[in-house]
């Protein structure tokens, strides 16, 4: 028979993983450990807790991103759809912009089970971009990412994967023949992998952390509209030529 694990509501209280929401959760969990709940079925560790918080807020804003631009366009055209807003931001979570983290996961186990320098090695052989190496603003360090690696070393969790995140910065840079940006992402997979999370959280995370930013570019966008002053730029920037003349 199908069955969920999550949660299920009675007439007198609502039950999530085996908790009684009001009686024991509200008033003791923060958001963020009711998420790692959620996702998990465990409470997390203060170490969990700690990381988790922290690059929740690492990830959270970056400014007028691909993402947050189609939300405030969205709304714009469509003043009065707040959720379709939103949901016009987070389709915008790809391997290009936000969603890199689960790509960087996804290398830390290939460089895990191989050698980070072959794995590189092939990358750069076929014409491709690492993930977690380059930025378009960052140079020549991402700071948010120096920081996770910093506080990790400090607390003592920096383990298997944040020492293979090191091991690709050096196979990148002797590859590419000079030092690209490791990028918040992969000290963000990084980080998460070695205190256990699972590789759902890894990709998850940036996903819950950028609907915050969203909804605030949003109620931004109520206040002060810039929605239509973004698409007449983007229009601007592109020139029209027709294919036959």
């Amino acid at each position: 028979m199908p069955r969920t694990s999550i949660a299920q509501a009675y007439p007198d209280r609502v039950e999530v993983r085996g908790r009684d929401l009001s009686s024991d959760l509200m008033g003791r969990l923060t958001f963020t450990e009711h998420f790692h709940l959620l996702l998990t079925g465990n409470e997390p560790t203060e170490d969990q807790r700690f990381f988790l918080d922290l690059v929740l807020v690492a990830i959270a804003e970056h400014g007028l991103m691909p993402t947050n631009v189609a939300a405030r366009m969205t709304l714009a055209a469509d003043p009065g759809s707040l959720q379709a807003a939103v949901a016009a931001g987070i389709l915008g979570c790809g391997p290009v912009v936000l969603g890199t983290a689960a790509e960087c996961a996804r290398l830390l186990e290939q460089a895990g089970a191989g050698s980070p320098e072959a794995v590189v090695g092939r990358i750069h052989a076929a014409g491709g971009k690492v993930p977690g190496f380059g930025h378009p603003v960052h140079r020549p360090v991402d700071p948010r990412a120096e920081r996770i690696l910093e506080l990790a070393a400090e607390h003592g969790v920096a383990g298997a994967n944040v020492q293979l995140a090191g091991q690709l910065r050096e196979a990148v840079e002797q590859e590419w023949g000079r030092p690209l940006t490791m990028n918040v992402s992969l000290p963000i997979a990084a980080v998460l992998l070695d205190l256990g999370f699972p590789s759902s959280m890894v990709a998850a995370v940036p996903i819950l952390a950028r609907t915050a930013s969203l909804l605030a570019h949003l109620a931004e966008e109520q206040e002060r509209p810039l929605g239509l002053q973004l698409a007449a730029a983007a229009e601007a920037a592109a020139e029209y030529r027709p294919e036959r003349e």
